[in-house]
């Protein structure tokens, strides 16, 4: 039988299903290995466009990979942090996802942080759509990762919630498992 309730990263797709339609712009704010980069290229189609963020380039040449793979061009992959991610995107952004973190199987000492990651967040909800939505991964099962949550769990806390909606979604049995923070635009 299959479980109730949904893991994390389907869950997180499932959000991203809703709020994106070709013709979207996306973000992924940490390209890593590419999934999330491929799973929004589709979801946009040849109409809309994905931007997709990361400091390591072993991460950018992986996403290119798998792009060319299924011949998908609707992206632009950036070199650069996602505190940077005003100077690229311009245009209102119907979803954005970040797997904060590491890269899985890299330098485990390069690390999102919660500054430069805030920063980014605070960019994007000034370019997110009415009901758009902006969902964060985290991981908190490394010193790095625990510092990064706290700092962005206070900060979201000072959000207003007559603009946004912020949901976390936690299996709170699993204290150090990954979960979600989804913020929703009203306005």
């Amino acid at each position: 039988m299959a479980q109730t309730l949904e893991r994390i990263l389907p869950f997180s797709k499932n959000l991203l299903e809703r709020a994106l339609k070709p013709g979207d712009i996306a973000v992924d704010g940490t390209a890593g290995n590419g999934h999330d980069t491929l799973f929004l290229a589709k979801l946009v189609g040849e109409t809309g466009h994905v931007y997709s963020f990361d400091v390591q380039k072993e991460a950018i040449v992986s996403t290119q990979n798998k792009l060319d793979e299924e011949k998908l061009t609707n992206v632009s992959l950036i070199h650069d942090g996602h505190e940077n991610l005003s100077h690229y995107v311009t245009h209102p952004v119907s979803a954005a996802i970040f797997n904060l973190g590491y890269l899985p199987g890299s330098d485990q000492s390069i690390t999102t942080q919660g500054q430069t990651t805030w920063k980014a967040v605070t960019d994007l909800l000034t370019l997110l759509k009415k009901n758009g939505i902006l969902i964060l991964v985290i991981y908190h099962g490394h010193l790095e990762g625990k510092a990064e949550r706290h700092h962005l769990e206070s900060r979201l806390q000072e959000l207003d919630s007559k603009i946004y909606q912020v949901l976390t979604y936690q299996f709170t049995n699993r204290k150090t498992a990954p979960f979600i923070i989804a913020i929703e635009k009203l306005h």
